[in-house]
């Protein structure tokens, strides 16, 4: 369902994350250990690949390449490298994760979700000023970290940052006399208002420029949550222009849906082309995860809310699930999995209790379909390598090479 105010959404956006939690250190957790990873001058590593390319284990063309996108990462890789200096980088979510995550939040949290309407009694120069001087702070030291090796926490902290631009936006719009309506801080997280598009367009500028510069995963979040923020907002300023704004109740309802769909399709594919751009970044660093998440509330809530009008629109919103998990097996994204999962459940649910309600085969119909496809698994799981390669050989290079990372880090 297209949520109608963000506090509801936050309860999606929270449980969406859950599939996540065995990957939690993947947005900002540093390279696998770099203490366990030989230090090859790239002098010795061209012979090395010569070699193997005489041995016919790769084309003779890749040999220099490859040399060229080993040579830094394992030349660097030593144990008196900058990331052995407080972290082990091939640390995986651990005590010292949890810590710096929960600290995290609670700055972030304070910072947004939790910032109360006193807060208001400084003035829009007041906040603005103690917004900037946070942001400069956490930036200082999240550059700091990321000198000497330490990511994740570098990753927190400059998520911060961004988190702290809508607030930093306001108290000095709010200082210059631009007109919010009377909407307070805090009703930028819990209320949906075309008056908030203004801090959104700014934080997604300052958040891909900062992206740009750190290059830090878990910065992806706030921006995605904009993204995300950003497709409800616009509907409502959509829905106040002059053509839009005599609409029932239902039929905005509707345009809101089909609204939220079309924004999540797109930012799909935005996550798509990160995940493309991203391809060679450090193993176990996911830049597109929060954009897969927000573009999947979005796509899949205006769609589940849609009305589908017959039995062969049903049939199809059960298949664009099946689709989901398609998609989420290939690219091992388990929030894929999980919607496409939830939309079957729905649909299943539906043919259950209103099409064969007075069945007596549809439950050994239904049963005899999860043996086939369990069957279908083993087929799978025989000849995944042969078939993989196949697909692999037939698409494109650089969505071929991402589907191998994810492949081989999932």
């Amino acid at each position: 369902m297209v949520p109608t105010d963000r506090d509801t959404a936050a309860v999606a956006l929270s449980a969406a994350t859950a599939d996540n939690a065995d990957n939690a250190a993947d947005v900002g957790t540093p390279p696998p250990a770099r203490d366990a990873i030989p230090t090859i001058p790239a002098a010795d590593l061209t012979p090395l690949l010569d070699a193997a390319a005489a041995a016919g284990l790769l084309a003779r063309q890749q040999v220099g390449p490859l040399a060229a996108f080993l040579a830094p990462r394992l030349s660097s890789a030593s144990p008196s490298s900058p990331a052995g200096n407080g972290e082990s980088a091939g640390a995986r979510f651990k005590a010292a994760h949890i810590l710096y995550y929960l600290g995290g939040m609670l700055a972030i949290g304070a910072a947004s979700l939790f910032l109360t309407v006193g807060f208001a009694q400084l003035g829009g120069a007041g906040m603005a000023l103690i917004a900037a001087l946070y942001a400069v702070a956490a930036y200082r030291v999240a550059t700091h970290f990321l000198g000497r090796g330490l990511r994740v926490p570098a990753g927190i902290l400059a998520t911060l940052v961004v988190v702290l631009v809508p607030l930093a936006t306001y108290g000095l719009l709010l200082a210059l006399g631009f007109d919010f309506l009377g909407r307070s801080y805090p009703q930028y997280h819990a209320r949906i208002d075309p008056v908030w598009l203004v801090l959104e367009v700014v934080t997604l500028a300052v958040g891909a420029g900062l992206l740009q510069r750190l290059r830090l995963p878990f910065m992806v979040m706030p921006v995605a949550v904009t993204l995300w923020y950003m497709s409800m907002d616009l509907a409502a300023l959509l829905l106040a222009s002059p053509n839009l704004a005599g609409l029932a109740w239902a039929d905005s309802w509707r345009f809101r849906e089909q609204f939220s769909l079309v924004f999540g399709l797109l930012t799909l594919g935005l996550a798509f082309w990160v995940d493309l751009r991203s391809r060679f970044s450090r193993p176990g660093e996911d830049f597109a995860f929060w954009l897969h998440l927000a573009g999947l509330l979005a796509f899949w809530g205006g769609l589940s809310s849609l009305d589908s009008g017959s039995e062969w629109g049903r049939f199809a919103y059960a298949m664009i699930n099946l689709g989901l998990i398609i998609v989420g097996t290939l690219l091992v994204r388990r929030a894929y999995v999980v919607f496409g999962g939830l939309g079957l459940a729905f649909y299943l649910g539906y043919l259950a209790h209103r099409v064969f309600r007075d069945s007596l085969l549809f439950p050994f119909a239904l049963t005899l379909l999860g043996l086939g496809i369990i069957a279908l698994g083993l087929v799978w799981q025989r000849h995944q390598d042969a078939w993989r390669d196949r697909l692999l050989a037939a698409l494109p290079g650089p969505l071929a090479e991402l589907l191998r990372r994810r492949q081989a880090e999932g």
